[in-house]
């Protein structure tokens, strides 16, 4: 796998920090975080934002302690010299996860549209004039496999090219990613003319990446292997590298049409075995390494990450009260 053009969007690398992901709770974002992550070498993070956190009752009612929650994430980067990315995982009628039900549908519902586009005016107003190798604005995390009832290519392409639209109708120059189709892991070949980055995942083999994983709930874990690598499950078939090279190859070629890629999340949780983790992922990160595309952690701290992440199968490092997987963060600062 080779590309003959340089990938448009820097080779980040990074982590999710994902404060601000869930609709419950008020966690800050924490310095330390931004610090450490420049410390150790890093230059990204992506922030997955629930719009929830900052509306009042009502999508058009916006709440200014919920918008300045996300002001402090973007001057936290811009501090550190890290690049924030900005991505709706909760948009107004469309999240990956079920859980609360979106009052209507991002792809069919103009109510819906309009809410999107008008919370990416929003931002687009809010940051305008900060520079886009600070700061970018990755559109909706994850729309699912199209379907007629749900949710087509064409209902997709159209919402994404509005939003584009109406950000750069305040914000020429502002950077913007739209995630693949199938949760990130089919390209979009029809938005390549629009001038925005795309970007990807490093989730397969899922009886990888998710082992024993709970909200995984369309798979029963009694009946899928142990982990392992290469031989890693994925829908009944065993996976190597020429898999997950295949997988990648898709992506590769949109970067030799001149369109930016960026892988916006990866990694494994914490029930599978280390070892396997470790050799899996540093495949991974060769063929992304490859390709000239960037990538982010998910996350940084927590079940995937590389720190307090919960594993019962490594010796942790203490890094300032926090267990440190040192063998997982030595491997990432290698590409």
């Amino acid at each position: 796998m080779t590309h003959s053009v340089p990938n448009p969007l820097p080779r980040w690398r990074g982590f999710n920090l994902v404060e601000m992901e869930h609709p419950g709770g008020d966690r800050s974002f924490r310095e330390d975080d931004f610090r450490w992550i420049a410390d150790w070498g890093f230059n990204y993070v992506r922030i997955p934002l629930c719009y929830l956190h900052w509306i009042d009752g009502h999508w058009n009612r916006l709440k200014e302690s919920g918008l300045a929650r996300v002001d402090r994430a973007v001057e936290l980067g811009r501090k550190h010299g890290i690049h924030v990315c900005l991505n709706f995982h909760r948009a107004p009628g469309y999240c990956v996860a079920p859980q609360p039900v979106e009052p209507f549908n991002l792809w069919k519902d103009k109510e819906a549209e309009d809410a999107f586009c008008f919370h990416w005016e929003t931002f687009a107003r809010r940051y305008q004039g900060i520079d886009s190798g600070q700061l970018s604005f990755n559109l909706v995390n994850e729309p699912h496999w199209p379907d007629e009832a749900k949710m087509t290519r064409a209902d997709h392409e159209r919402v994404i090219r509005r939003a584009v639209a109406v950000i750069r109708a305040i914000d020429a120059e502002r950077l913007i990613i739209a995630d693949g189709l199938q949760c990130a892991n089919d390209p979009c070949p029809e938005l390549a003319d629009l001038g925005i980055g795309q970007s990807c995942r490093a989730y397969y083999p899922f009886g990888v990446s998710h082992y024993q994983a709970e909200w995984a709930t369309w798979l029963n874990w009694a009946e899928v292997p142990p982990p392992a690598w290469p031989g890693g499950w994925h829908n009944g078939q065993m996976w190597t590298r020429r898999d997950l090279e295949a997988l990648y190859k898709p992506w590769a070629d949109l970067v030799a049409q001149g369109v930016g890629v960026l892988c916006g999340e990866g990694g494994a949780y914490n029930k599978t075995p280390h070892d396997v983790y470790l050799r899996w992922f540093e495949d991974v990160l060769q063929i992304l390494q490859k390709a000239g595309i960037g990538w982010a952690l998910w996350h940084f701290r927590g079940v995937f990450g590389v720190l307090d992440s919960g594993r019962a199968d490594i010796a942790y490092e203490d890094w300032h009260g926090h267990r440190l997987d040192r063998q997982l963060l030595e491997l990432l600062r290698k590409y």
